[in-house]
């Protein structure tokens, strides 16, 4: 027993009976269980009790042993004054504060399911896919969470972005250029191709995006790949970064995105001529995006980007590669797109003027296909049928909030199997 595993317990009321009564045998009657409090005080606030025909209203405090309350000091602390109960596993200790204050001490020991506890510690303990592997069926227990955990991932991120349009006064199109860039750069170059996006002025952006030539420039340069030219078209690059470097008085700085362990199609140089192409493309993108009407409307936005023609035989600067054919953006790149910078995008921009937008986003998540990774891949070893984007999104943040960290506790699935005695 825990104190986590406590409070969890009291505040869903997983007890064998209810016929509470104190250490001197008064019947308790728990008329409101109280709110359960994450911040610092006492664990249950604006609770309710009845005693010797007497309602009380105040917060409840949960120890594992009655002794704690005298170990973590709450007699000095201001903040436990308005204790109408003390709630404990087992009572070791009498407190004689709290017998003065006549606050009574309910002991739980009694009143749950001895089971409960090897429940709990097969879950912390098992180091499978997701804790509950070997008990979760999910026709016995269905999972209800996919919409609620995606809202949470999209609020997270909105305040992330809320953060970058506070930096930038308020430009979304700049914000924008910085999250597609992260999305462009995968895991492996995400945070670098942003701090790329983050270094240029958009303003300076902006100016040159009706010449894909200086965009590619632009990014190539800052990444430091033109410093020693190898063929023609790099010494027009590099031209063009010296002369944009010193049109916009650009800095110094170099970030140099990383190729190791990426399939070549996932090189940064492949990759940043896209971003390129993409903003070249379309000199509306931010306004394009933001009043897209579905999934359909978004992909097309995407779907006739490619890299420049240098890279039709190139993967690399100075190296002509046996695949000669276009770069363009794959499907599920392009899904992935709009996953990971759009629709959070769209999300923050709309949520304080629309407030039917959490619905209309949860739609384009339902009509994007399901992510292919080794965490869906996980989920599905499980029996649970995946059909779309809105279950991946949802099961990817929820395995990384809640399994990783086994937090289980505060997970539905957890829950249902730590009260359903037919489970583990």
């Amino acid at each position: 027993m825990n104190e986590k595993l406590l409070q969890y317990l009291w505040n869903f009321k997983v007890f064998t009976h209810f016929n509470f009564s104190d250490l001197k045998g008064n019947p308790i009657e728990i008329l409101d269980f109280g709110k359960w409090n994450s911040d610092s005080g006492p664990d249950f606030l604006m609770a309710k009790i009845k005693i010797n025909n007497i309602i009380l209203a105040g917060n409840i405090e949960l120890h594992v042993r009655s002794s704690d309350w005298i170990f973590h000091q709450h007699s000095k602390d201001p903040n436990y004054d308005n204790i109408i109960l003390h709630v404990v596993f087992q009572n070791d200790a009498d407190i004689d504060e709290l017998s003065k204050k006549n606050i009574p001490t309910l002991e739980l020991k009694d009143h749950i399911d001895e089971s409960i506890f090897s429940k709990y510690e097969k879950l912390l303990k098992e180091s499978r896919f997701i804790a509950c592997e070997d008990v979760f069926n999910p026709n016995i227990i269905p999972v209800y969470f996919f919409e609620e955990s995606l809202l949470k991932k999209l609020e997270e991120k909105s305040s992330e972005l809320e953060k970058d349009l506070e930096i930038h006064k308020n430009n979304y199109e700049a914000v924008l250029f910085h999250a597609l860039a992260y999305a462009f750069g995968l895991k492996v170059n995400a945070h670098l191709f942003k701090q790329i996006a983050e270094s240029i002025d958009f303003t300076a952006f902006n100016k040159i995006r009706q010449n894909k030539i200086q965009l590619e420039a632009l990014l190539f340069g800052i990444s430091g790949w033109l410093e020693k030219p190898e063929d023609e078209q790099m010494k027009i690059w590099k031209r063009e970064f010296d002369f944009l470097k010193a049109k916009f008085n650009l800095s110094e700085l170099i970030i140099r995105p990383k190729f190791l362990r990426l399939r070549p199609p996932n090189f940064p140089t492949i990759r940043l001529s896209q971003l390129a192409d993409l903003y070249y493309q379309h000199q509306n993108l931010f306004s394009k995006i933001i009043n897209s009407k579905n999934s359909d409307e978004l992909i097309s936005i995407f779907q006739s980007v490619k890299a420049s023609e240098y890279w039709d035989n190139h993967f690399n600067f100075g190296k002509i590669s046996g695949v000669d054919q276009p770069k363009v953006l794959t499907r599920d790149f392009i899904e992935l797109i709009i996953l990971n910078s759009i629709l959070p995008l769209k999300y923050s921009y709309h949520k304080y003027q629309n407030e039917e937008i959490a619905d209309e986003i949860l739609e384009f998540y339902k009509k994007i296909s399901a992510e292919k990774n080794s965490i869906i891949n996980g989920w599905k070893n499980t029996g649970l049928s995946i059909k779309n984007a809105l279950q991946t999104q949802s099961l990817i943040y929820h395995y990384k909030n809640y399994c990783t960290p086994k937090n289980c506790l505060n997970c539905s699935i957890g829950f249902k199997i730590l009260k359903d005695n037919n489970h583990v």
